[in-house]
């Protein structure tokens, strides 16, 4: 895509309980994380924000622009942070990458094939393949 934002930097809360600390980022609906420390919750928030804005941008959705850090008022709990991600990364992941599927097949079926070995979601790759007419290279 032409014009792809590189980085993208939002302010997030985190918010320390005994369980742990939650990350919400306010500008952005159900963009949520957590981790047990300060570190891992920097961590977890990077990955939060940039696999947040990568769906929606596929989604073809605005993404909403960040809020000032001064227009933000936490919690005696909660810290302010702002969080940066380097996008590229989280939209060659999600293109490149893989996602699980459910699927459903007769019992018979199912029995006939895990007694032959065979690998389910290779034959469903060739199925999807076909039936798109895409060949592998």
């Amino acid at each position: 895509m032409k014009n792809e934002r590189v980085t993208a930097v939002y302010p997030a809360i985190f918010s320390h309980d005994n369980d742990g600390i939650t990350i919400t980022f306010p500008d952005l609906p159900g963009c949520i994380s957590c981790a047990q420390t300060d570190e891992e919750a920097l961590h977890m928030a990077r990955d939060a924000l940039g696999a947040w804005i990568v769906a929606t941008e596929d989604l073809g959705e605005p993404v909403p622009p960040p809020s000032r850090i001064s227009d933000l008022h936490p919690d005696p709990n909660e810290a302010v942070c702002l969080v940066d991600a380097w996008l590229p990364i989280f939209r060659e992941e999600r293109r490149a990458g893989s996602v699980k599927k459910n699927v459903t097949v007769p019992l018979w079926l199912n029995v006939l094939a895990e007694k032959a070995g065979l690998n389910f979601s290779q034959i469903l790759q060739a199925g999807l393949k076909s039936s798109l007419g895409i060949q592998d290279r």
